[in-house]
């Protein structure tokens, strides 16, 4: 993320100016050299996790136990993070199409009463109807539908659907709207997955129109917070759901969830190789590219690592070389793992991978991968990573990904990889900005490497 301060409202308003016209002229030296010591200056990260208590997992909502989530949450603050991010499930939140649970309420603001005590800040999830694999859609959608008409009980096109989400966020932001850990609302947990054609089929462009109306009423009942689209990787690795140029441009951050398991990588890479080590940069230098905002941060919100990928053993060595890779460059907000605790094998129903991708285990001790977590929280808060320059970028059209939502498609990704493999470490530019000195120069970019056609 870039710093604060004038030469950053300078750099905005320059940009504005340059929008419609060649600004190469006005392209001052010391503007230029401001932006480049912006660029360069170690910016200071923020880290969190994806909490899971150990204690029934997010079915604890329904059987709340306040002295077990304050010893969860004070295992997780141990490791040096400063927020958590949580999921209401929908179906428990809202259990009628008019009706939000003040049960579930109340146990949300003891949440953030107890995340107050040991000084983490809080993200809250809202429209999760899926969640680690299991649905939580709730059931009043199904008596809406219609045979033949896509949009009745649509959760993004069905105007009553959306007054019914709408109610749920203003109930939950009247709760805890004002409280000091709030963070801001993440409008659901990779929604883009309950983008089906015969579940919620929706088009890009109805996508997009409800994230926007959704994230301005976001900052209408809760002003001043931190409002984000939590997507998962598929929208920016197909032409599928939520569009590139939309999650790179509404919210208050570019959001990425990167997983080598689920995005393809190890299909052609070994996850010892570099290619693996630089995913989630892919991801932030490809968000990077279709934002407008050069100030604008992306949000590393999901990144995790289970037991199919590598030995236990490897999993701090990844971890370590994948933070670094992240902060290194300088435009991320903050890391934010997926997650804190294992799952209890009590709980049953999720599939086998989703059981020990904690950094705590069910004693609450830090697992090995835990503990170096932590140590990287601590040396990046003394030392933050330096940024090198990505003086050499990769041109990529706009579009012309596959349509469908999985599996993911590696177009672009493969080019960057192999860049990577080679020992440089590229940027990404839009084609349509490959030619604009004025933005090349504020990036730092002096060879773009075009698009093969």
């Amino acid at each position: 993320m870039l710093g604060t301060g004038t030469s950053l409202t300078s750099r905005r308003e320059f940009l504005k100016t340059t929008a419609a016209i060649s600004a190469t002229s006005f392209l001052s030296p010391n503007l230029l050299a401001a932006a480049n010591a912006e660029r360069s200056r170690p910016q200071r990260l923020r880290f969190g996790v994806n909490y899971t208590p150990r204690k029934l997992w997010w079915y604890c909502w329904l059987d709340w136990d306040q002295s077990s989530i304050l010893q969860d949450l004070q295992a997780v603050a141990k490791l040096g993070v400063d927020h958590i991010r949580i999921p209401c499930l929908w179906s428990l939140f809202q259990p009628g199409i008019s009706t939000v649970s003040e049960s579930a309420l109340r146990n949300l603001r003891l949440l953030l009463d107890a995340a107050d005590s040991v000084g983490l800040d809080v993200e809250v999830t809202v429209l999760n109807g899926w969640m680690s694999g299991l649905s939580f859609l709730p059931p009043w959608t199904a008596p809406l539908l219609k045979p033949g008409d896509t949009n009745s009980g649509n959760i993004f096109t069905d105007p009553l659907v959306i007054a019914a989400e709408k109610l749920l966020l203003s109930r939950i932001a009247e709760s805890i709207g004002s409280h000091r850990r709030f963070l801001g609302f993440d409008l659901g947990n990779e929604l883009g997955v309950l983008q089906r054609p015969n579940l919620n089929p929706v088009s890009s462009m109805d996508a997009d129109s409800w994230a926007r109306e959704m994230l301005a009423f976001c900052d209408e009942i809760a002003p001043g917070k931190f409002h984000v689209n939590g997507i998962d990787h598929s929208h920016w690795f197909n032409d599928f759901g939520f569009t590139r140029d939309e999650i790179a441009t509404t919210g208050h951050a570019s959001v990425v969830h990167s997983y080598i398991y689920f995005t393809g990588i190890l299909e052609r890479f070994k996850y010892s190789d570099q290619a693996s080590f630089h995913l989630a940069d892919y991801m932030i230098e490809l968000a990077y590219a279709y934002q407008t905002d050069l100030d604008r941060p992306v949000w590393v919100e999901e990144i995790g690592i289970g037991n199919k990928e590598m030995p236990e053993s490897y999993k701090p060595t990844f971890m370590e070389n994948a933070i670094r890779n992240i902060a290194a460059t300088g435009k991320a907000w903050g890391i934010t793992w997926w997650c804190s605790h294992d799952i209890d094998p009590k709980n049953a129903s999720f599939s086998d991978y989703e059981y020990a991708l904690g950094l705590i285990d069910l004693k609450n001790q830090p697992k090995p991968l835990g503990k170096k977590y932590a140590e990287l929280i601590a040396e990046l808060h003394k030392s933050p990573a330096e940024v090198p320059a990505r003086s050499i970028a990769i041109a990529i059209p706009d579009r012309g990904l596959t349509s469908v939502q999985w599996p993911a498609d590696w177009t672009f990704a493969t080019r960057y990889m192999n860049l990577i493999e080679r020992g440089i470490l590229p940027s990404i530019v839009l084609e349509k900005r490959a030619h604009d000195e004025a933005y090349l120069k504020l990036r730092g970019i002096t060879e773009v490497i075009p698009y093969p056609r």
